[in-house]
This record gives C-alpha cells, sequence and structure tokens, in this order.
C-alpha cells in the first residue's frame, strides 16, 4: 500500500507539474513537448527525481498506445476539405519524402559515426519521418493561420508517414539480423502496411459512425466508446499486419467529418486523453533516457540532427514537391522546415533494442538527440519561419463559441456566439439585419441583461449574440458579426492588397480601371478564370503570382472556384 501511494503521489505531481509547464511553453515559445521531455529526464534515476525506469518493451507499449490516441484524434480534426488541395503531395512526402531522408541522413550517419552502411541507413529510417504529436501540437498552439495548402501537406504527412517509417526500420533490422531477405517479402510488407492498414481506417470509421448513429448512449459513453473502438481497429489492423497508425488516423478522419450530434461530447473528452497521451508519452520516453549516456554522443549527433534539418528534410521535400508546381519556393521553404521529430523516432529507436543489437543503445541515444534538438531548433522557431516565408494567411472571423443543439442526428443546427464589435452594425436593428435561410437571432445579452430577440431590438457595442444556424451558414454570420470588422478588413487590405475584386469582374475592365496593360489573349477572361490559369492547382487563400507589374492574391475561395482576389502593386516583391 505504501508503494501504491507513492507512486500516486508521483504520477499526481508529473501530471501537475506538466500541465502548469504549458504555461511556461506560452511565455517562453518553448515548444510543450521538450519541456515534457525534459520533465521525464528530471523525474529519472539521473535527475533529482530518481526514478527508476529501464524498462523498453513497456515503454514501447506505452508509445503505440498514446500515438493510437492522438492519431485518432488528430484525424478528428483533419477537415475533409483540406485533402483537397493536400492529399497528393502529403502522400509524396510520407512515401517518396520518407525514404529519401532516411537515405540522405543514413549515409551522412555512415561516415559521421563510422557504422556499416545497413546501420547508418537504419538510423536514417528511425528518425525519418515527422511526428504527429509533434505537428498537430505546435501547428494548433501558436496562434498562426497557414495558407491551407501548407497546413494541410503538413497535417496529412504527419498522420500518414509513420507506416513507411516502420517498414524502413523494420526492413534493415531484418536484413540485419537475416530474419528477411528478397525483394518480393519486402514490397509485399509494404503492400500490406499501407493497403491493409487503409481499407482498415476507412471501413472502421464506417463502422464507428453508424454505431454511434444507432446507439442511444449516456454523452459521456461516446467517447468512451470511440476510444476504445480505435485501440481495437489498431490491434486488429496490426495483427492483419496492416498499420495501425495509419487506420486510427483515417478512422478519426471519417468519423471527425460526419458531422454527428454526439461529436459535441465526443471532441473535449478526446482532446484531454490527446493532451494525457502526449505527457504520458514524453515523461515516459523522458525516463527512459540517460543523460550521461546521451552527451557522450552530443558531437556526432548535433552534426547529424543539422545534416537532417539542413539538407536530408530540404532535399526530400523538394524532391517529392516536384510534380506539384503550385508550391513556391517559400512554401517549399517552410515545410522544409516544419520536419519535426518527437516520439515516433524514439519509439522507433526501441526496435533495434528489442532486436537484441549490439549498436541498439547508441542507435537510441543518437535518435534521441535528434529529437532534442528538431523541438528546440524547429519547433520554436515555426512562428517567426511562417512570418519570414509568409505563409500565413489573415485571421478568418469566428464565433466566440459554437455547439451542436442536439435536434438533428446530423447535420445538426448550433449556436454561435458573437459580440457586437464592429460599428458597422453598432445601433442596427435585428429586422435590418439579412440572415441566411433558417438563421435566427436567438438571444441578446447586454451586461447582466437578458434582451428580447424581436424585430426591433436595437445592437449596440459589446452586446452577446446567441445565433441559431449551421455550418453552411458559418462563413456569412462571420461576415456579419465576427469581431472587429474594420480591422479585419484593414488586415485583409495589408494582405490582399488595396483592391479585392470579384472573381466575374472581366480583365479587359480591370485594366481599363486600374492601368494594367492586359494582353489580348487574356482580356476576354473573367478575374476567376484568370487566377485558374495562373494557379497551377486547386487555389487557396493566399495563393499570389506576379504578372502585369503586380500581384494578383486569391482572397477568397469555395472549393475549385476563386470568388475574391486582393490587387496591389508589384513594387517590392517579386514571387
Amino acid at each position: 500500500m505504501e508503494n501504491l501511494e507513492h507512486f500516486f503521489l508521483l504520477t499526481g505531481i508529473l501530471l501537475c507539474v506538466s500541465v502548469l509547464a504549458t504555461l511556461l511553453s506560452a511565455r517562453s515559445g518553448i515548444p510543450i513537448l521538450l519541456i515534457f521531455l525534459f520533465v521525464g529526464m528530471l523525474a529519472g534515476e539521473s535527475g533529482p527525481g530518481g526514478i527508476e525506469f529501464g524498462s523498453y518493451t513497456l515503454a514501447y507499449s506505452i508509445g503505440n498506445l498514446a500515438l493510437a490516441i492522438i492519431l485518432l484524434d488528430g484525424g478528428m480534426r483533419t477537415r475533409m476539405e483540406t485533402f483537397r488541395v493536400g492529399l497528393k503531395p502529403a502522400l509524396s512526402m510520407a512515401t517518396l519524402g520518407v525514404v529519401v531522408t532516411s537515405g540522405v541522413t543514413g549515409v551522412i550517419a555512415v561516415y559521421i559515426l563510422d557504422l556499416s552502411w545497413l546501420h547508418g541507413l537504419l538510423l536514417g529510417a528511425i528518425v525519418g519521418s515527422t511526428d504527429a504529436a509533434a505537428v498537430f501540437s505546435l501547428l494548433s498552439g501558436k496562434g498562426m493561420h497557414l495558407n491551407q495548402r501548407v497546413g494541410a501537406s503538413l497535417e496529412i504527412e504527419s498522420g500518414t508517414n509513420d507506416p513507411m517509417a516502420i517498414f524502413l526500420t523494420l526492413t534493415l533490422i531484418g536484413l540485419i539480423t537475416g530474419e528477411m531477405s528478397g525483394v518480393g517479402e519486402t514490397l509485399l510488407f509494404l503492400l500490406t502496411q499501407f493497403g491493409i492498414g487503409s481499407v482498415a481506417g476507412i471501413l472502421g470509421g464506417m463502422l464507428l459512425v453508424q454505431m454511434i448513429k444507432r446507439f442511444e448512449l449516456a454523452p459521456g459513453l461516446y467517447p468512451i466508446l470511440v476510444m476504445g473502438f480505435g485501440l481495437t481497429l489498431f490491434a486488429f489492423t496490426a495483427l492483419l499486419e496492416g498499420s495501425g497508425f495509419l487506420a486510427v488516423y483515417l478512422a478519426g478522419l471519417v468519423l471527425g467529418n460526419s458531422r454527428l450530434r454526439d461529436m459535441e461530447s465526443i471532441l473535449p473528452v478526446l482532446d484531454g486523453l490527446a493532451w494525457l497521451s502526449q505527457i504520458g508519452l514524453f515523461l515516459v520516453l523522458g525516463l527512459l533516457i540517460s543523460p550521461a549516456d546521451m552527451w557522450a554522443m552530443a558531437l556526432p549527433a548535433i552534426l547529424i540532427s543539422l545534416a537532417l534539418i539542413f539538407i536530408a528534410r530540404p532535399l526530400a521535400v523538394l524532391v517529392s514537391l516536384v510534380p506539384f508546381f503550385r508550391f513556391n519556393r517559400r512554401e517549399i521553404g517552410f515545410i522544409s522546415w516544419v520536419g519535426l521529430r518527437g516520439a515516433v523516432p524514439i519509439v522507433l529507436a526501441i526496435f533495434p533494442l528489442m532486436a537484441g543489437l549490439p549498436e541498439g543503445m547508441m542507435l537510441f541515444n543518437v535518435a534521441f538527440f535528434v529529437v532534442l534538438v528538431s523541438l528546440l531548433v524547429q519547433g520554436s522557431t515555426i512562428p517567426q519561419m511562417a512570418r519570414l516565408l509568409r505563409v500565413e494567411v489573415p485571421p478568418e472571423s469566428a464565433p466566440h463559441r459554437r455547439s451542436m443543439l442536439g435536434i438533428f442526428q446530423e447535420d445538426d443546427f448550433e449556436m454561435f456566439l458573437y459580440t457586437v464589435s464592429s460599428e458597422s452594425i453598432d445601433g442596427v436593428v435585428v429586422r435590418n439585419l439579412t440572415f441566411p435561410p433558417h438563421c435566427r437571432v436567438a438571444a441578446v445579452f447586454r451586461g447582466d441583461n437578458l434582451l428580447p430577440a424581436s424585430g426591433s431590438t436595437r445592437l449596440a457595442m459589446g452586446d452577446m449574440l446567441c445565433v441559431i444556424g449551421r455550418s453552411n451558414h458559418l462563413k456569412t454570420l462571420n461576415n456579419m458579426f465576427g469581431g472587429d470588422l474594420d480591422a479585419a478588413r484593414s488586415k485583409a487590405r495589408a494582405f490582399f492588397g488595396d483592391f479585392i475584386l470579384d472573381a466575374d469582374a472581366q480583365m479587359r475592365d480591370i485594366g481599363l480601371m486600374y492601368g494594367v496593360d492586359v494582353d489580348e489573349s487574356e482580356a476576354s477572361l473573367n478575374l476567376g478564370d484568370f487566377m485558374l490559369i495562373h494557379s497551377n492547382g486547386h487555389p487557396v487563400v493566399g495563393d499570389n503570382f506576379s504578372r502585369y507589374d503586380m500581384i494578383w492574391t486569391v482572397a477568397d475561395v469555395d472549393g475549385d472556384k476563386v470568388l475574391k482576389v486582393g490587387l496591389r502593386d508589384d513594387e517590392t516583391e517579386k514571387l
């Protein structure tokens, strides 16, 4: 009983310290996952905590469990529309990119560490993939608003590149130990990992959606059902020799895009579980490392880390994105920089130890050091790089809060909360507002008072509005109420230019109005078609190019249709 109480005490203290450390991360800019790792190292036997932990098998099991939950939650928060612009480049980086990264890093490791070719390539495979936990955490927690193509490519890549890294790692270990031989066996292993993982994930997600639709449960039980189903799917897919990581990510994607009313109770709990998984995973990995052994490999590990960051990752991204001409140099540069390494390389580094390779501990220490350098150098500078490379777009207006009403099982009505903070609607009578169909102001709060939401109610600055509508109305409602509209327009002009034009305007008329010498071959086009001709792919907000000594920037889209375009002089910028 005394040992159990000590265990609970240590666990509670570590969790509290880790949670409170998020405040330090927010103020200092240090990646939160790096802080979790350091807390674990300080709690270990080499630190003041003195906790003895050396079970690589248990750490491997905890790592798989945590990553499964993190990927499930990440898939649920990935919007299907991002696949329109990010799927193909992300899959290219998740396959070809991992191979190139692993190969280049492995070759460099051979010469730096004086390893055999197979052992050097094994180290490259271990650190070859980006980490979903690190990417999801840092991109969502830094308040950045990346253009959709860049953000989607990074998120989908991090959620789908684990199978290739696992395949390369297990294949190379098999070749070193003599347990795997032949190209046919190797290719079959790769195909089963991706093929079974993809099919199991999509079918499993569809099955989970039907279960939630048909079973009437207490709200608190739905997230438990989702987590239990996700872990079951992960294990079942692994038993079929497919990628459990890919399966749970795709299942989460299918579920998250189904717009079920019960998602209101599922998402917050899964978010908390994902945080708990990240904390637990990085604490355990921190406990596992011996700082003395790690620092003994510091110099060669730093050289390998820098080679990975500045040579292998940029080369892999460049090769992977060559077929996709829609990426400009700034976007390629930013994607190269967000090659974050995290928990996955450390978990993969346990494989050689479990296989009994004599070089296993050295590979583990180097991989751990690579993760530290990646999180410290890349993770702490992502916002600065986003601003430097100009891959951010102005934030879209959004309600302070939104929640489903639970009336319909699918495509439910939602309640959106807005604060009146724009002079354009200050003093306006509710009946004079033009709402989308089936949208209503349900309540108006002024100070501590609830006002009647009648047509004669006159809005005032600071009023809190409860608006009822559906998600397809959100864009219109945001334009009406979403924050200080005057300030938003000012930011939009600074980014897109002083002139924001409708896409149905004729290029000939634009040329006459703004003094643009338009070629006769393009004069008959409308502005939307003109933008599509020069977009080289699916357009997203922020896409821009220089022509006729002007910068043309996509300001609004609906699917592949350009709705608005920003126009400014090309005096200081050549794209």
